[in-house]
Order: structure tokens, then sequence, then C-alpha cells
């Protein structure tokens, strides 16, 4: 039994104690409860600190990396309507040539064929030479320049590798970042096919009907020799296009592919750095509750055990 003393209070300093570690606790339950953390400073957790740091960089990095897919499936998607729309230009050079190679037409008919002809291919040259993403060309800077655009051949590389990537990049990659790392890249190049198709239409550019055109020169200059339909300018324009938009096609669906799995990843880190960081509010809730009763009670203790040296004075009387 502790001895009666004014000097020394043993139950009032671990009292005081007491309410001093509950005190923290209960501003530690309040903290959490405000801010949703229960880690809201190195203090709390360091190693739980590092570790959803980590995280948060790398989620952070892939929803970057998810926006640059999609702006990359932008740029594909308008590079592929633009040969979409040549394609049916195309359709509709073959549909004159065909009616060109039909025996009832005269000089005046090869003219206005001829005429209309020269405006479709005009207007293969001006969508090649003016598509653009953003301000940017795609295919080709222009005509006098003869330099390639983002996906041209004859051009400086638009979008070079970034540091820390593999591989040398050469004229016609464009390199999208699909991932918080430089190795997670998607390199993508149709420049020889791009660049065909820049031939092929000027090959379309350099054919003239003549009013003293037969059917059969009209079948071999447009559609090839002997009317075979298979190694003329228009065959070739339209293997070309599909070739090319095959590669935007398959690049396409690879960087959708892409965006579903960064969403996936991105789903699962940000769980994994919830159960790290994010406070449990049924828990500390609880802890709230219960240490405000302990400081009450801790309280009320302790205005008990401060009075205990007065009893020393009644030895006195």
């Amino acid at each position: 039994m502790a001895a009666l003393s004014l000097q020394s209070n043993f139950a009032s300093l671990v009292a005081q104690n007491t309410l001093t570690n509950t005190n923290s606790m209960v501003e530690q339950a309040m903290l959490r409860l405000s801010t949703g953390y229960k880690i809201n400073s190195a203090a709390d957790d360091a190693a739980g600190l590092q570790i959803s740091n980590r995280l948060e960089l790398q989620t952070r990095g892939m929803k970057v990396a998810e926006r640059n897919a999609n702006d990359g499936i932008s740029l594909l998607q308008t590079a592929e309507g633009a040969f979409d729309e040549m394609t049916n230009i195309a359709y509709r050079i073959n549909d004159l040539a065909t009616q060109a190679a039909n025996g009832i037409n005269g000089p005046d008919d090869f003219l206005a064929i001829d005429a209309e002809v020269s405006q479709l291919v005009e207007q293969l040259r001006q969508t090649y030479d003016t598509t653009n993403f953003g301000g940017v060309n795609l295919f080709s800077q222009g005509v006098a320049t003869n330099d390639g655009g983002i996906f041209g051949g004859n051009g400086p590389v638009p979008l070079p590798i970034p540091p820390g990537g593999t591989g040398t990049a050469t004229p016609g990659d464009v390199v999208f970042q699909i991932g918080s790392t430089t190795e997670e890249t998607l390199r993508f190049n149709a420049a020889t096919e791009v660049d065909n198709v820049d031939q092929v239409i000027t090959d379309l550019a350099n054919i003239t009907i003549s009013d003293q055109a037969t059917a059969q020169d009209v079948m071999d200059l447009v559609q090839g020799t002997n009317g075979q339909g298979n190694n003329g300018p228009l065959a070739n324009l339209v293997g070309d296009l599909g070739a090319v938009r095959a590669e935007f096609g398959a690049t396409i669906n690879r960087l959708d592919s892409t965006i579903k799995n960064l969403q996936n990843m991105g789903e699962n880190i940000s769980a994994s750095k919830g159960r790290i960081t994010d406070a449990d509010f049924a828990v500390e809730t609880a802890n709230l509750t219960k240490n405000q009763l302990l400081m009450q009670a801790g309280t009320q203790v302790l205005g008990q055990v401060n009075q205990l040296p007065g009893l020393a004075l009644s030895l006195l009387r």
C-alpha cells in the first residue's frame, strides 16, 4: 500500500498519464475520421506509407497511359476514316472506268468521264495532303516540301522513342506510351503502305481519258493491262488502302485491349492501396466512442485521486 503523502501522489500521476494516452488516441481517431485515411503521416506507418506511395505513382502513371491510348485510338481512327473515304472515291473511279468501257460512248462522253475522274483524283490528293489531327498533318506535310506527316516515311520522326525506351526510331514510327514505365510502349509504323498510297494517287493523276480513247484504252489505263484489274493504278490504290486500313484497325483493337488491361490493373492496385491507407470507419468510430468514454472516466478519477493528499490534513486536526 502506497504511503499517504503530500509530495507524491502516485495515483494522480498514473491517472494523468492514462488520460494523456487516451486523449492522444481520441485525437488520432478524429483525424482518421476527418481525413478518411489511417496513414496521415510517416509516423502512423512508415512502411505502409512507402508502399502506398509506390502504388500511387503507378496508378497515376497508368491513368495517363490510358489517356494516351485513347488519344492514340482517336489519331488512328482519324487516319482510317480518311482512307475509308478515299476507298469510296476509288470505287467511284472504278464505276466510271466501267462506264467508259461501254461501246456506246462517244468523244463527249469520254471527256465528261475524264472530267469527273480528274476531280475525284484531285480530291484523293487533297484528302491525303490535308488530313490532320490537332493541326498536325497525318500523311503529308505538303506537296511543296514532300515531307512525311505523322504516318509518312519521307519526313522526320514526329514522336521519337522516349529516353529509356528500346529500339531505334525510324521515319514513320509513332510511339504510344501505354504504360507507367518506359518499356511499356507501342510502336506503330505504316510508312510503307502510306507512301504506296501517295505514289498511286500520283499515278492516277497522270491518267487522261482523251476524246479518242477506246473502251479498252480506258480499262488498261485505270484498271491494268488487258483490263485484268490487278496491276493498274486503281487496283493498286484499292489494295494499298485496304492494307493500310488493316494496319490501323489492328492497332486500334490492340490499343482498346491495352485500355481494358490498364483499367483492370488500376482497379486492383487502387484497391490494394486503399487497404493500406484508407481508414475503416466502423473500427475508428468504435475506437473514438471507447476512448471518449475512457476520457470521461479518467477525468472523474483524476479529480478523485487529486483529493487524496487532502486526507493527510485530517490527521493534523
